[in-house]
């Protein structure tokens, strides 16, 4: 059955080799771009087939193409994609269909007819905007909702036997971790003791306990557990105060002359901006002075993390089972557009990534990537906080 998007338009090869042009287009701004680094071209052979020759072999190739198509006929005059209409009104060759979009308001997804496996039978989703956590949980308690999320503190303290009776409550890691990136083309953070002393000075669990009430893991690295690319012979660093103040006075600073910096975060969530009080707590008992900057989230993305104008950041990333590191750690990610925020460069990190890209053998790439972890975790250009465990219900 030939596919049709959600404007009962063809679905075709030229669709995929436009969306192609487009991500690797340097004015079109992306995460993915550098996934498509190693193809050589692609080409259409007829309206369903497309044939893509890469340059060496990619251990990402088919699931580098996993990504959303973008519609040739609607968007080929379009001189700028990031402030296309498109973007409000999407469309797609999904079970769904996107009804209606106003911003900041409730969004509608009615059944598509032309599914290629046939119209669901749920005819209507409601994605509803709620202020807050609380008026989620409220309206989940009054079986207003079908489907919602439920913060630590709820899971913990707030779910009587009814609530426990009308709703399953499923829980899982998220593929995601919370970090303080250090911004290493300063000053401050050019010395590894320094950012040693950080991360000995800061206590992990403490941090899942109050942040997450315990539903949450302490991240130790990059690349997520329970994965082949992680190390687990890379200790998690447990907190040391006495070591901290000794690499500090090994650095220049002690209580006559404090460690001062600023972490940048932002209000998109309660998580980030009470993790920094809790970090600017923690260090002060190593006698280092944090300031804290907390701004909304479109402010925070354009004033300080895309233009790199930050001491630190405290930020999340998310993470795949089968990673690609070239866009977070490779030195050529740090540039406009790039993902490498904290400025990290390492020859010998960006020789084992080009390396890796080609690797086939998953055993192969498995050693090479946990050793990749380590040497980012020794260097410290990042202090890796926790993983929370998500709830849905």
């Amino acid at each position: 059955m030939t596919s049709k998007n959600s404007n009962r338009e063809k679905f075709t090869s030229k669709d995929v080799i436009f969306t192609y042009e487009k991500i690797i287009d340097p004015k079109v701004l992306n995460s993915i771009k550098s996934n498509f680094s190693q193809v050589e071209s692609v080409k259409a052979l007829d309206d369903y087939t497309i044939e893509i020759i890469y340059k060496k072999p990619y251990f990402k190739a088919i699931e580098t193409w996993m990504v959303g198509i973008l519609p040739y006929h609607i968007l080929k005059d379009e001189k700028d994609l990031m402030t296309s209409a498109f973007n409000k009104n999407p469309i797609g060759t999904g079970s769904y269909k996107l009804k209606e979009f106003k911003q900041g308001q409730d969004i509608e997804l009615i059944a598509n007819e032309d599914y290629f496996e046939g119209k669901p039978k749920i005819e209507k989703i409601l994605y509803q905007f709620l202020p807050d956590p609380n008026t989620s949980f409220l309206y989940l308690k009054q079986k207003k909702l079908d489907l919602g999320g439920l913060t630590p503190i709820q899971v913990d303290r707030q779910l009587d036997d009814n609530f426990k009776k009308n709703y399953n409550i499923l829980q899982k890691p998220s593929l995601s971790y919370t970090y303080l990136g250090f911004n290493l083309k300063n000053e401050k953070f050019k010395d590894i003791r320094i950012r040693k002393a950080l991360s000995h000075a800061v206590n992990r669990q403490e941090l899942v306990d109050i942040l997450f009430f315990g539903y949450g893991k302490v991240c130790n690295g990059p690349f997520l557990p329970d994965s082949f690319a992680y190390n687990e012979e890379v200790e998690t660093p447990k907190q040391d105060i006495e070591m901290a103040k000794k690499l500090l006075k090994e650095a220049g600073y002690d209580e006559n002359h404090p460690f001062t910096f600023e972490i940048a975060t932002s209000n998109s969530s309660d998580i980030r901006p009470y993790g920094a009080q809790i970090l600017q707590h923690q260090l002060k008992e190593a006698g280092v002075i944090v300031k804290l900057r907390v701004m909304e989230w479109q402010a925070f993305l354009n004033m300080v993390v895309f233009p790199h104008k930050f001491e630190s950041v405290l930020l999340g990333w998310g993470l795949s089972p089968t990673p690609d590191p070239y866009m977070f750690w490779h030195s050529k990610s740090d540039k406009k557009g790039g993902f490498n925020l904290v400025g990290y460069h390492n020859t010998k990190m960006d020789t084992m990534i080009e390396e890796s890209q080609s690797m086939v053998d998953s055993k192969e790439l498995a050693a090479l990537w946990r050793e990749m972890f380590a040497i980012i975790t020794d260097a410290n250009p990042i202090f890796f906080c926790l993983y929370q465990t998500l709830s849905r219900q």
